[in-house]
């Protein structure tokens, strides 16, 4: 069976940078499942998925812009301190959400002064290059519910109200 979309696909993967150093993997623990053309994917590797099969073993380069998108400069703001009082061990690297003029949207801190804070709302692999060593294990059509719910279930359903 060739993946499609309401397919369900179920593969292992490693993904990197141009420079081919190791971002994350599936090999460690349980492979990656999802629907095919439910917007899980980041759009280039899902394109590329497409026709594979079962046993397909391939590598995918994936540009930043279909990727995570590129980095904007204006996603990155100083704001006062103040604004994040009642925040305990507020520290660079840590992850926020943060009300912005687009909607909430998470935020990394990558700076600290006295009075100011640095956030980053840029995807931390946004403006990167990727590249995808995927292993396809298993393509099933989709239930019905799956397609419904936008997730694949495991044996028994999926353990939760919609």
């Amino acid at each position: 069976m060739k993946i499609a979309n309401n397919k369900v696909v179920v593969m292992h993967y490693a993904v990197m940078d141009s420079e081919e150093t190791l971002i994350d993997s599936s090999h460690d623990s349980k492979p990656l499942a999802f629907i095919q053309g439910a917007g899980f994917l980041i759009p280039g590797l899902e394109t590329e998925l497409n026709d594979k099969a079962a046993g397909d073993k391939f590598v995918v380069d994936v540009d930043a812009e279909n990727a995570y998108g590129k980095r904007h400069d204006e996603y990155v703001q100083t704001v006062p301190k103040s604004l994040f009082q009642g925040i305990e061990d507020l520290d660079v690297g840590m992850q926020l959400r943060a009300q912005t003029d687009d909607g909430e949207q998470t935020v990394i801190v990558i700076g600290m002064e006295d009075d100011e804070i640095t956030v980053d709302g840029n995807h931390p692999l946004a403006g990167i290059d990727l590249k995808f060593d995927v292993e396809i294990l298993e393509v099933r059509d989709a239930t019905e519910e799956e397609i419904a719910h936008g997730h694949v279930h495991a044996e028994g359903g999926c353990g939760h109200d919609h």
